[in-house]
C-alpha cells in the first residue's frame, strides 16, 4: 500500500483529496470531494491544506486565509508550543534556518498569511507575518523580505511619491 503524507492520514481522505485536485476545474465536485476528506478526517492537517490549496487557486482568498490559519495551528502544534499566537514564536522556538519539517511548514503558513492578508488589502496584518518571518529567516529563503518590498513599492506609486 502506498503511504503518501506521512502515513496518518486515513486511505479514504487521501482518495478524495486526490479526486478534489482531479476535479479541480468543477469546483462544486472538487468541493464535495474535499468535504468528504474533512468528514473522513476532521482536522487533519492535509485535508486542511487541500482545501487551503483550492481556495487559493480559485482566489477565493479570505477563505484560503481561513485554511492558512488553520494551517499555522497545525504548524504550531508540530513545533511543541502550547500556546497559538504565532507572534511569540523566536527563534529559538526551533531551527527555522534548517530543513525540518516543522518549523518549514511554520515559515510557509506564515507567510500565505501574510500574503493573503496583504491581497485583501490588510496591509498591516499582512507586514506584521511576513515581518515575523523576517525575524526567523534571515536569509529570505521563503521570500518574506520581497513580498515586503513589493508591498512598499506598490504602496510608493499608489501615493504618487
Amino acid at each position: 500500500a502506498r503511504r503518501y503524507y506521512g502515513g496518518d492520514l486515513p486511505p479514504e481522505a487521501e482518495r478524495c483529496l486526490h479526486l478534489a485536485a482531479a476535479s479541480y476545474a468543477d469546483s462544486g465536485a472538487a468541493l464535495a470531494h474535499l468535504a468528504r476528506a474533512a468528514k473522513v478526517a476532521p482536522g487533519h492537517r492535509l485535508v486542511d491544506l487541500g482545501h487551503y490549496k483550492f481556495h487559493f487557486y480559485k482566489a477565493n482568498l479570505d477563505q484560503a486565509l481561513v485554511y492558512g490559519e488553520r494551517m499555522i495551528g497545525h504548524a504550531m502544534a508540530a513545533l511543541g508550543v502550547n500556546h497559538t499566537d504565532w507572534r511569540a514564536v523566536t527563534p529559538t522556538t526551533a531551527d527555522f534556518r534548517g530543513l525540518e519539517p516543522a518549523p518549514r511548514l511554520f515559515l510557509f503558513a506564515l507567510v500565505a498569511i501574510g500574503y493573503l492578508l496583504l491581497r485583501t488589502g490588510r496591509l498591516d496584518a499582512g507586514r506584521e507575518a511576513l515581518t515575523k518571518v523576517c525575524d526567523l529567516d534571515p536569509d529570505d529563503r521563503f521570500g518574506a523580505a520581497r513580498l515586503i518590498a513589493v508591498t512598499d513599492q506598490h504602496e510608493l506609486e499608489e501615493t504618487g511619491a
